[in-house]
């Protein structure tokens, strides 16, 4: 069962016509796997199911052939992680998109191979190794290990994304919003963002009044920030702008991962996000995520730790690009201040994500405040930028105080 078409003479991508149902987790990854891998049917094998997470935006197992004989390490080379889609998440997700960049990125060693697709989902090869937790992130081999590795994502891959087709950025709605059309066609994190705010809810009044204040926030930050200044080809660069702590992942020593003394090997899953971005915007909002889920502040970057962080970015960047080291410390320079433009953004961008998921998601998580605490954030920054917040003669937020801070 299933088929693999051909496209421009090379193999495209395995199909299964199968669904992965919830109600039914283990009979239907069951029959997914044993049509990927008939020969794991039969005496001799022992097939297991490890839940990862379930949520709204995926159901992640691990599926592992755990034959007599085999090591940890062996039975860990061969398992296959099976990713289905949650009901609605279109709305948030564009699901080829997530499947071509997942593809793009394992052409280039970035990401594990895919093995296939099947009606609302992925199965790909499991990375082995440690998810790491907002706590590790602030340490500074992992920090540094992750700052290499996402130069190396920035430097290396084009900036189109996963080779989709030029759009005109934004799809058109039936609203009475005018969509902003970002400076340079085509998938970007700017698109992706006006498809979410056209996509929150108006069925009450104060819906109606908030998408419309969101609205204008994205077309001023639009004009203040889709400048074309940054690293990368006209400003922008293959970003995975979801880089919280659980999809950095510390590589097993064993790994045969060269790597220097002080900074810990380190790879990226979960390419749902990934698309073409102002590299300052992925950066912001990496640090961004060293609060964790539950949003504390004092775990926030200072000015020191960011330089640190830029100067590991900039090293890898140039190593990966193949420019003079005399350029680097410019570049850091340069960096540091785009970062710090592109602080608030973050805020923006999941705080406007964590509305639609109050309306759809159907896991135990309060995303309604998630959605204001993100929000805050986006106008503690700009509150900052215009003056206002000094003005009033009111006390900065600790995120900003954090920010600021020297040391």
């Amino acid at each position: 069962m299933g088929s693999s078409d051909t496209t421009n003479g090379a193999p495209a991508l395995r199909y299964i016509p199968l669904t992965y149902t919830p109600a039914d987790s283990q009979a239907s990854a069951l029959r997914l796997i044993l049509t990927l891998f008939p020969h794991w049917e039969g005496p001799g094998n022992k097939i297991e199911f490890v839940r990862f997470t379930d949520g709204i935006t995926n159901t992640l197992l691990k599926i592992i052939n755990r034959k007599a004989g085999l090591t940890d390490e062996e039975i860990d080379n061969d398992a296959v992680l099976m990713r289905a889609y949650g009901n609605g998440t279109e709305i948030l997700i564009d699901r080829e998109r997530e499947t071509t960049s997942h593809a793009l990125l394992a052409s280039r060693g970035l990401a594990p191979p895919l093995l296939a697709r099947f009606k609302n989902g992925l199965l790909y090869r499991f990375i082995r190794g440690k998810p790491c937790g907002h706590e590790d992130l602030v340490t500074p081999p992992i920090f540094r290990g992750v700052a290499r590795k996402l130069a190396q994502w920035h430097a290396v891959l084009p900036n189109t994304g996963a080779g989709s087709a030029p759009t005109n950025g934004v799809e058109k709605h039936d609203t009475d919003l005018t969509p902003i059309q970002p400076r340079r066609a085509g998938p970007s994190m700017w698109a992706v963002l006006q498809r979410w705010v056209l996509a929150l809810p108006v069925a009450t009044p104060e819906q109606q009044a908030r998408r419309l204040t969101l609205q204008k926030e994205l077309e001023w930050v639009v004009g203040q920030l889709d400048d074309g200044v940054g690293i990368g080809e006209d400003g922008l660069v293959f970003a995975h702008c979801d880089l919280l702590c659980a999809n950095v992942i510390v590589l097993p020593d064993d790994a045969g991962v060269q790597t220097e003394d002080g900074i810990a090997p380190v790879n990226f899953i979960d390419y749902e996000y990934a698309v073409p971005a102002p590299a300052a915007f992925d950066i912001a909002n990496h640090l961004a995520e060293w609060i964790g889920y539950d949003c504390d502040y004092n775990m926030i970057p200072t000015q020191s730790v960011r330089r640190q962080f830029l100067t590991e970015y900039t090293k890898s960047y140039c190593e990966n690009r193949g420019l003079d080291a005399s350029s680097q410390a410019e570049i850091v320079d340069r960096l540091y201040q785009d970062v710090d433009r592109f602080r608030g953004i973050p805020g923006l961008y999941w705080g406007v994500w964590a509305l639609i998921q109050a309306q759809i998601s159907q896991i135990d998580f309060d995303y309604a405040d998630y959605a204001e605490q993100r929000l805050g954030e986006y106008w503690a920054w700009k509150r900052e930028v215009d003056g206002s917040r000094k003005q009033a003669g009111e006390e900065m937020p600790l995120r900003e105080k954090r920010w600021a801070q020297e040391a």
